[in-house]
């Protein structure tokens, strides 16, 4: 079982409670940075990905803007946008080797189907490839050291909050769900399909759904968030696994 000890440390004024380094700071340097990882330009392939949505579309289930919403929406607080904003958080944290592989672990093997795994961890890996190229930052290096020590790959949560540590957690925990989500509305677009202005819509109503992911999943102490993991979208999972096997297919998830 993961173990994370929560330490108060009072800096300039400042009091952290859950490990982070005393200069968080949202610099222009780290705005920068964090509005280039998460950019749909950056080299990950989000946009060949649907997280189910693909199979959801083909079976009616999601069929307009008011049903993406909501299909959203019940990603970001029960499935993958929750766990893995909890995984976000504890990567963020995780400054030691030995907390850094038990996150990387988790992330792991917390995937309920193969391609919600591939999704993420080829995500995970792509993102780590492409930013330690461009920065170099000690967090991408150790990152990249453990998972090759564990011979595990890192899954996109862990590997974006391993990466930003240094930056205000609840920030950017909220910039990489609004990535999530945005990449998601961007796959209902295309499949629907809706127009942009739709979509612009959906992303404006789905800020409050992102808002409180990231609230939550920044609750309560880091020894909890173990516990904390789990998820209960079994319908995306189980159009996760039909989408292998749907006839036509324009997204790989």
């Amino acid at each position: 079982m993961m173990s994370m000890g929560t330490a108060t440390t009072t800096v300039t004024g400042t009091t952290m409670t859950d490990g982070r380094a005393a200069d968080d700071a949202l610099t222009n340097d780290g705005l920068y940075r964090l509005m280039a990882w998460l950019s749909p330009a950056f080299p990950v392939g989000a946009f060949s990905y649907s997280h189910g949505l693909e199979a959801a579309i083909e079976r009616g289930l999601v069929r307009d803007r008011p049903t993406l919403e909501t299909w959203i929406a019940g990603i970001l607080e029960f499935g993958a946008g929750a766990s893995d904003a909890l995984l976000f958080r504890a990567a963020h944290a995780a400054t030691d080797d030995a907390a850094l592989a038990a996150v990387i672990e988790l992330g792991d093997a917390w995937r309920p189907s193969a391609e919600l795994a591939h999704e993420s961890t080829a995500q995970g890996e792509a993102f780590l490839t492409a930013a330690a190229a461009a920065w170099q930052l000690p967090a991408l290096r150790q990152c990249r050291s453990v998972a090759d020590a564990l011979e595990r790959p890192v899954c996109y949560a862990v590997a974006v909050g391993a990466a930003t540590r240094g930056l205000p957690l609840e920030t950017a925990l909220a910039a990489f769900l609004q990535a999530f989500a945005a990449n998601l509305i961007s796959a209902g677009v295309r499949l629907i399909p809706l127009g942009q202005t739709d979509g612009q819509i959906a992303i404006a109503h789905l800020a409050p759904a992102v808002a409180h992911a990231a609230s939550v999943a920044c609750a309560g102490t880091l020894d909890d968030l173990p516990r904390r993991l789990g998820g209960s979208a079994a319908l995306v999972e189980i159009l996760s696994m039909q989408h292998e096997t749907q006839y036509t297919r324009l997204f790989r998830t």
